[in-house]
């Protein structure tokens, strides 16, 4: 009997299925897509219901000749791509360069890489779903429309080598406004009064203090010098007074496992990795990692998922650890739900440890420091899930000093529950917070003596600029993209300089400036949130078997290239755009101007091209090296720095402005 031949994507997956197989299959790996459409044109016929032509990837053909002599003899194939849209598009490419006479083919889908999953999905295999399919072929011959129609257009009008997509320019676009946002932002002065108190008779050191909040019944807001100055002489002849007391018991609920936004999210705010770094990370959990005598094994269920669904199995495994690691008291009288958001495909599951359950400390020593924070982060969220509420104890009062109010609180822990393994970074800094104010016993209408009054002058922000977690909660609360584009809009976006990251935030390049405002200008609709939103809804209706990919593609695309037509008329010529400048060439004498090319801004002979002297323009900082030169932004693949303007003779070089700082906004993401 022959032996039926397993493809997957990756050599790491197929190492892991294959010895879950047994000796009657034959597993290998694909190496991703295989065909696709050509990059030398737009490979779409538009006049034809947008038929696509495929062909065979340039440095895939070795890969399908090696799979065909894989396949020669074989009578059955299983296709065992990814459970996810690229996946299927996967299979059925695969199916039709593979397809001979009396050939089967079996599409086989599994959401963790264990043996008892990759069993049981071959004892279930189904055919390729045709939905999920053109959702894909749907989704990306609507972006290379959009990229091989616009950049062309950016190459004629800015400069070459740049790109446009349909859901990386609203990405820029946000970012672009939030940094519009932040340059318009006057910041307002305020006033903090805080006051230091105790009970009569205790001593200094069990002060504890309250800070101003009303004034006859109403906030106050105090906003320069001269009220707080007011306030506290008024102050400091008041009798301070502890009026309402108020006890609550405050109950929080677990957040639910991972999915694809969230764990990028919390990775970036816990671990500070960026949306490619984590995606790649849980790539290896999910596909297998070497545990020494258990071969390998994946650690994680598949990780891009808009579910919080878990499998009874799972919810059955993470009672048991629950009550043997922690007792009764942590585990809820019913086991924890949650509930997916409508788009969410809910025959997927959320991210968790696969089963059994390995603590991280049990794999420790197979991970990288890397894939072990991660791990432990997955970890900690699902077993959390499961557990019960944490419970806390609230006091606030009150304190009357004449007309005005003063309140103070403290919170106590009743029952840590889910938070004994995990909080968000916020809830712990709030905690903690909290947990510096001791309040003493209080009594209504107590009298308290006052140890000082303290002013503190303020300012308000301007909101913070986007990082990893924060834009890809904005994409995902807006409904653009989907779990598999937010980390490759994020890398799209800074390879292509249109941002650049600083410390961690994004902060848009003038050329992304520019380039957002033309496309605006002209191309509303492709930048608008909505109507980017409205689309992924409509990609989602295409895999559900409720819209037709082709009406899709016509409905976008006639009002598209009649915009594209404007355009071409219309837009802006940034290339042939000069702005005057004071120096003067040092070839010919003639005024230097500014204009744009590939790389950015630089200077030029005005008399070009009869004098061909061009430069870089500087920064203004002088080179560390004391050489004498400035620093000039340049460009490589690698991405943005500076380097010396007296390159070869000094090769200084940074990825950043000597004097810049690294800045310190707060931006932690809750759920």
């Amino acid at each position: 009997m022959s032996k039926s031949l397993v493809i997957v994507e990756s050599p790491a997956k197929a190492k892991t299925i294959n010895k879950f197989l047994g000796d009657k299959y034959v597993v290998t790996a694909s190496m991703g897509h295989i065909i696709d459409l050509p990059k030398s044109k737009l490979g779409v016929d538009v006049e034809n219901d947008f038929k696509p032509e495929y062909i065979v990837m340039k440095d895939r053909k070795k890969n399908l000749t090696a799979l065909k002599k894989e396949a020669k003899g074989k009578a059955a194939i299983y296709l065992a791509a990814d459970p996810d849209r690229e996946g299927e598009a996967i299979s059925w490419h695969l199916q039709t360069a593979l397809a001979e006479k009396n050939r089967k083919f079996f599409r086989v889908e599994f959401d963790e890489i264990t043996k008892e999953a990759v069993i049981n999905a071959f004892k279930h295999p189904r055919e390729i779903d045709m939905h999920l399919v053109n959702a894909q072929q749907a989704r990306r011959i609507l972006d290379r429309i959009v990229g091989y129609t616009l950049s062309p257009l950016l190459w004629k009008k800015v400069s070459r080598g740049l790109s446009a997509g349909r859901v990386q320019s609203v990405a820029v676009r946000l970012i672009v406004e939030r940094e519009n946002e932040i340059n318009k932002f006057n910041p307002r002065e305020y006033w903090e009064v805080l006051a230091e108190l105790k009970r009569k008779g205790d001593e200094p050191k069990d002060k504890f203090t309250a800070k101003l909040d009303k004034y006859k019944g109403k906030k106050i807001d105090v906003v320069k010098r001269d009220d707080s100055d007011r306030i506290l002489a008024e102050l400091k002849q008041a009798l301070f007074i502890v009026g309402d007391i108020k006890e609550s018991t405050k109950r929080k609920s677990p957040y639910p496992p991972f999915t694809t936004s969230k764990l990028q999210q919390e990775a970036f705010n816990k671990l500070r990795f960026a949306g490619a770094r984590t995606m790649s990370i849980a790539q290896g959990l999910y596909e297998g990692v070497d545990l020494g005598g258990e071969g390998s094994v994946g650690l994680i269920t598949y990780m891009r998922t808009d579910s919080v669904r878990i499998s009874k199995d799972a919810s059955a495994d993470a009672k048991k650890y629950i009550l043997e690691k922690f007792g009764k008291k942590y585990y809820p009288e019913t086991p924890n739900v949650y509930k997916s958001k409508k788009t969410a495909q809910e025959a997927h599951e959320s991210i968790r440890p696969t089963l059994p359950l390995r603590e991280p400390g049990a794999v420790k020593e197979y991970l990288t420091a890397d894939q072990l924070k991660l791990y432990t982060l997955i970890w900690n969220r699902f077993v959390a899930s499961q557990m019960t509420m944490a419970v806390y104890s609230q006091i606030s009062v009150d304190i009357k000093a004449g007309d005005y109010i003063f309140k103070t609180a403290s919170t106590k822990v009743v029952f840590d529950g889910y938070t004994v393994v995990y909080e968000v970074e916020k809830e712990k800094d709030e905690a903690e917070e909290e947990a510096k104010e001791k309040l003493p016993e209080l009594s209504q209408d107590e009298p308290l003596d006052l140890l000082g009054l303290v002013p503190s002058q303020h300012f308000t922000k301007p909101p913070p600029r986007y990082s990893d977690a924060s834009l890809i909660k904005v994409l995902e609360e807006l409904g653009i993209g989907r779990p598999s584009t937010y980390a490759p809009i994020i890398h799209t976006i800074t390879s292509r300089d249109y941002v650049t990251r600083e410390a961690g935030y994004f902060r848009p390049t003038e050329l992304g400036g520019i380039v957002t405002k033309l496309l605006m200008e002209h191309f509303p609709k492709v930048l608008d949130v909505e109507f980017t939103a409205n689309l992924e809804n409509e990609l989602d209706g295409i895999e559900e078997g409720e819209t037709d990919w082709v009406m899709v593609l016509k409905g976008f695309y006639s009002p598209f290239i009649h915009s594209v037509e404007q355009a071409r008329i219309e837009m802006k010529d940034v290339k042939k755009e000069v702005i005057a400048t004071d120096q003067v060439c040092v070839l010919c004498g003639k005024p230097m101007v500014i204009k744009w090319g590939r790389n950015g801004k630089f200077l030029s002979c005005s008399d070009y091209p009869a004098c061909k002297n061009a430069k870089s323009i500087t920064s203004g900082v002088k080179c560390p090296n004391g050489c004498g030169g400035e620093l000039v932004a340049r460009k490589s693949r690698r991405g943005s720095f500076f380097g010396c303007s007296s390159y070869p003779k000094c090769n200084y070089i940074s990825k950043k402005l000597p004097q810049d700082t690294e800045e310190k906004a707060e931006d932690k993401v809750l759920e």
